[in-house]
């Protein structure tokens, strides 16, 4: 009974943050169209991730952009490739949350290093991914401070969310990049030259992006801590369910 009781929580869990994130998705941000993402979906993947899991965040987020992008139609079929970058990004939330940054450091060093060894990275300008290494010098100095963190040393837990959310977002970036770069999706789907892909590189992205960023960022640290005591209280917390689980 308490195995089929804790199935029941987590699949009412992932539905409802689904059925949340699929109605941002839907929603075509005016006057912020460009950049990395059309819809809302940025400001719900990270605390999807954050307050589901790894794995449940990304289950959730999955579900909605598949649903999201069905209802409504992006410019090509090949946006629900790239917005696979969405419950990547909430799988990587929610692995840095949960304190798992070595992982993370891993997906960030083999994306951009998949980037950098790209022949038509070294023609597409330095500063159109500026956010993204931003983020990889913060994961490094996180990771070496996890290391000598001293006794006692406790960050707070809206600072917490706004870290995962600005870590899981710039992962989400960087999964899209990886696709339309070194998988050369800019030849293969949109037939782009090197050069009308530097163009593209030097602006709007690297100015609306981080815009968009900053705001789910500061969504996360505000509502992402408050919904997260709901969660406790109510014992549906899934991160206190498994300590309890292998407390059992």
């Amino acid at each position: 009974m308490k195995a089929t009781g804790a199935k029941t929580r987590r699949i009412a869990l992932i539905s409802l943050f689904a059925v949340l994130s699929t109605v941002l998705d839907s929603i075509v941000a005016p006057g912020l169209s460009s950049g990395v993402w059309y819809g809302w979906v940025f400001v719900m993947s990270p605390i999807t991730g954050i307050l589901l899991g790894p794995k449940d965040g990304f289950i959730a987020t999955l579900i909605s952009v598949m649903v999201g992008h069905s209802l409504v139609f992006r410019e090509t079929v090949y946006e629900y490739i790239f917005t696979i970058g969405a419950p990547v990004g909430s799988l990587i939330s929610g692995l840095v949350f949960r304190g798992d940054r070595g992982k993370v450091l891993i997906y960030y060093t083999f994306m951009l290093s998949s980037y950098f060894i790209t022949q038509v990275s070294r023609s597409l300008p330095l500063w159109g991914m500026w956010d993204v290494y931003f983020a990889y010098i913060v994961l490094w100095v996180v990771v070496v401070l996890d290391g000598v963190r001293m006794p006692g040393f406790e960050v707070k837990t809206r600072n917490l969310f706004a870290l995962c959310a600005f870590l899981g977002l710039e992962a989400d970036i960087l999964f899209r990049i990886f696709v339309l770069v070194p998988c050369r999706a800019y030849e293969h789907f949109y037939s782009l030259t090197p050069e009308a892909l530097a163009l593209l590189w030097a602006v709007p992205a690297p100015l609306i992006t981080p815009i968009k960023v900053a705001l789910s960022v500061l969504v996360a640290a505000t509502i992402g801590p408050p919904i997260m005591g709901i969660l406790k209280e109510s014992g549906l917390f899934p991160l206190d369910r498994l300590k309890e689980d292998s407390v059992d």
